[in-house]
């Protein structure tokens, strides 16, 4: 793999100027197809498996005025202090605010609630009452001309004295796919490239050739909207996570670059190396995140598993534009991305020596990285025990982690739908944020009778607040069922009312399914917990495999999955600890405690699962690379380390810095898993990477590199450190580079850069043989 990623830096850096002509071209195309063939997002969280789900499709052909998947709105109405809704006045203002919410361009339904003189919908003391408002378009692609007319509607019944406030979901707008927070992320991650490269030009390439394959990936999403339903969070989480590994990637082939030609080599050179080298790892770093966010399709949950195939597509490109795109700007860019007081030296052909070779006396590798390295080498028992007990303290609140999908009881307190909820829940009970949806199938002309039947069984239920027929369909063979169940949607006593519901006899010929936004997510909820262990199993399985191809060991897989395990729980457990518990919450935005999102931990798991292999990719790969050299154990782990730590601590300070950005985005999905990955980037890379894995290798000693020798033969060599670079044969090489730029095949100075390479291999391989290795 590496000589085949090595031919195509070369040739991409012969090429320069039309690969990078090629993927603007790309670009521009795939953002003309985005603005053409955009449409609406959906909001909304159902599997089509799932009864509730089977139930709403079944309710949108019997009852198509029912609307059941436009957004709505609850325009919740409180009489002045000491009157009632029974009294004229007050009722005459309800009637007028349903008049003119029913001329609302867009609304499909109004319901009035005292229409039913004998059953109003009022709280107890008869205070309070709120109509339903029920869109054409779903929720995020309400027009604001409908809504502004919604809140001159409410404002006209706040001036009759009328205090009201306005719920629901309507009123909830699709997020930014890059706000004020995210913006300053990346800036974050440009500063942090400044003081990694020194070089502007460096940064500045490395930022925007990670941008542009963004900005492909999030076109592409974009254009799929227009002939698939698509999670309004599928871009943003696209986004987030191609920005992120976009940057890193090519900050790893931008690094290896200026190592080696400040090591010597021409830029033509030191692009194929680069590619060959830290390509390799690259692309199976990526293949390791693709693999984790695929594995998503796994779980039964149709829109998880598009949530994962787009943000999979965008890692896609993050590392062919590191492979292609990058090479070919760095080989355009050529020595401005060397630190300016290296670049006379550099041209003049003089060979600047890394700062983590620099020697002592003592013959002591100095710098931080190298005292790091001794450190954790040298006392490996203890510092592997203080990182596993770090680790698993932050992962205790993880043990209390409760999950939900987002209503209005997570809302920010100040907000007007967070006030409604409230008023609503305290003058109706917590039941009334659950509603649940009864769907009753006879024969024709038996659904009314069956479901007065149904509505009679439920009225002495303790966990049943309020049981009501609400329509049938118009060949009498279904009938809808509202129920108002005593706890709120969070409750135990919900989910296991749903279950009742859905066991209990109604008699012959009687078919009762539960649905509704609390049954949806009752049972979104069930489904993730039963998949998460599959999950786990099988993408933790095809990682291993490919690890083991990568590093020809047993036990270096194997702790790199445990350490995986401890970098998610660390993320899992903070998250708790700061959304769940509110510790710190107002540091991090956090403006109101609440179970996390349904979908986070799996989403979770797929993606630092992968992140976390990237960081074990590269250094560990320099670390084998230093074995195969033959350099012992402990010291290969040092070597490795003074080469790899650099690099990674960037990658992963600019990676947390992204998802950090995310942090602070007003979309209240993406927010908490945001915080949960940069938790887990910063554990993952800075205890579990630099601290546990270097101890315990060191531990393990030549035990580490352990592999059975029957495997050894099958296993096939992927060469990530690119061995075969360095090993190859000179002499055909330089036979066929020579002869191919005489007769005009290839550029001179590809050829001179081919020829520079077989000659560093052959001083290499002379070296190891007069060492005798």
């Amino acid at each position: 793999m590496a000589q085949l990623l090595q031919r195509l830096g070369l040739g991409v850096a012969r090429h320069k100027t039309g690969v990078i002509i090629v993927w603007l071209l790309v670009l521009v195309g795939v953002g003309t197809a985005a603005v053409t063939l955009s449409g609406p997002t959906v909001q909304s969280f159902s599997i089509p498996s799932a009864e509730s789900s089977q139930a709403l499709t079944t309710v949108s052909e019997k009852f198509p005025q029912a609307n059941i998947s436009g957004a709505s709105a609850q325009v919740v109405m409180s009489a002045p202090a000491g009157s009632t809704f029974r009294e004229p006045v007050n009722a005459g203002v309800v009637a007028k605010t349903v008049a003119a919410l029913k001329t609302v361009a867009g609304v499909a339904s109004v319901q009035d609630p005292l229409a039913n003189p004998k059953l109003p919908i009022l709280s107890p003391d008869l205070s309070t009452t709120f109509v339903t408002v029920t869109f054409a378009a779903t929720q995020g692609n309400v027009e604001q001309t409908s809504l502004d007319a919604v809140q001159q509607a409410v404002d006209a019944a706040k001036a009759a004295g009328i205090d009201v406030k306005i719920g629901g979901n309507a009123f909830q707008g699709v997020p930014e796919v890059l706000g004020v927070g995210e913006v300053g992320g990346v800036v974050v991650a440009f500063l942090v490239l400044m003081l990694t490269y020194g070089a502007l030009a460096a940064a500045g390439a490395n930022l925007l050739t990670a941008a542009i394959g963004v900005g492909i990936g999030a076109a592409g999403i974009t254009a799929l909207t227009g002939v698939m339903d698509l999670q309004t969070s599928t871009p943003i989480l696209a986004v987030m996570l191609g920005l992120a590994v976009g940057i890193d990637y090519a900050l790893f082939i931008m690094a290896r670059f200026r190592t080696e030609r400040m090591a010597g080599r021409s830029v033509h050179n030191a692009v194929g190396i680069a590619v060959g080298t830290a390509g390799s790892a690259v692309v199976v770093a990526g293949l390791t995140v693709v693999i984790a966010l695929v594995g998503l399709t796994v779980v039964g949950i149709p829109f998880m598993g598009e949530m994962g195939l787009a943000a999979a597509g965008t890692v896609v490109l993050a590392v062919l534009v590191a492979l292609t795109l990058l090479p070919a700007v760095i080989a355009a860019f050529g020595d401005k991305l060397i630190r300016k007081k290296y670049r006379a030296a550099v041209q003049a052909g003089e060979a600047i020596p890394a700062p983590a070779e620099a020697t002592v006396e003592d013959g002591e590798k100095r710098g931080f990285q190298a005292g790091w390295a001794n450190l954790v080498t040298r006392h490996g028992k203890l510092t592997g025990l203080i990182g596993i007990i770090v680790t698993a303290v932050i992962s205790v609140p993880l043990f209390s982690m409760t999950t939900a999908l987002p209503d209005s009881s997570t809302s920010d307190p100040a907000s007007q739908q967070r006030q409604a909820y409230d008023v609503l829940t305290s003058k109706f009970g917590p039941g009334i944020s659950a509603p649940l949806v009864l769907l009753i199938q006879t024969s024709p002309g038996n659904a009314q009778a069956a479901a007065g039947a149904v509505v009679q069984q439920l009225t002495n239920s303790q966990d049943v607040l309020q049981a009501q027929p609400q329509a049938v369909s118009k060949d009498g063979s279904a009938a809808l069922v509202a129920v108002v169940p005593s706890s709120g949607p969070h409750d135990d006593a919900t989910s296991e009312l749903v279950n009742r519901l859905r066991d209990t006899d109604f008699g012959s010929g009687v078919e009762v399914k539960v649905t509704g936004t609390t049954a949806v997510g009752i049972d979104v909820q069930t489904t993730l917990n039963g998949a998460l262990p599959r999950y786990l199993a099988i993408v933790v399985g095809l990682a291993l495999i490919l690890l083991l191809l990568v590093f020809r060991s047993i036990l270096v897989p194997v702790t790199a999955t445990i350490g995986f395990l401890l970098s998610f729980g660390t993320a899992l457990g903070a998250t708790v600890a700061v959304f769940q518990w509110g510790w710190l919450g107002s540091l991090f935005g956090v403006t109101q405690s609440a179970p996390l999102l349904s979908l986070m931990p799996i989403l979770v798991v797929g993606i630092l699962f992968g992140l976390a292999m990237d960081y074990q990719v590269f250094l560990v790969s320099r670390i084998h690379e230093a074995h195969t050299h033959g350099a012992e154990p402990v010291e290969a782990i040092r070597a490795g380390f003074r080469r790899s730590a650099p690099v990674v601590i960037a990658a992963a300070t600019i990676m947390a810095a992204v998802f950090g950005g995310f942090v602070f985005s007003n979309n209240e999905i993406i927010k908490p898993i945001a915080f949960a990955l940069t938790v887990g980037v910063l554990a993952d890379a800075f205890i579990v990477r630099m601290i546990i894995i270097p101890s315990v290798l060191s531990v393990l000693g030549k035990a580490a590199w352990w592999l059975p020798k029957w495997l050894a033969r099958v296993l096939p060599h992927l060469d990530v450190e690119g061995s075969t670079i360095e090993k190859g044969s000179p002499a055909p090489a330089m036979s066929v580079s020579t002869a191919a730029a005489g007769h005009g095949q290839i550029d001179p100075e590809v050829a001179a850069a081919i020829d520079e390479a077989a000659g560093t291999a052959t001083r290499h391989g002379r070296h190891e043989a007069h060492s005798g290795r």
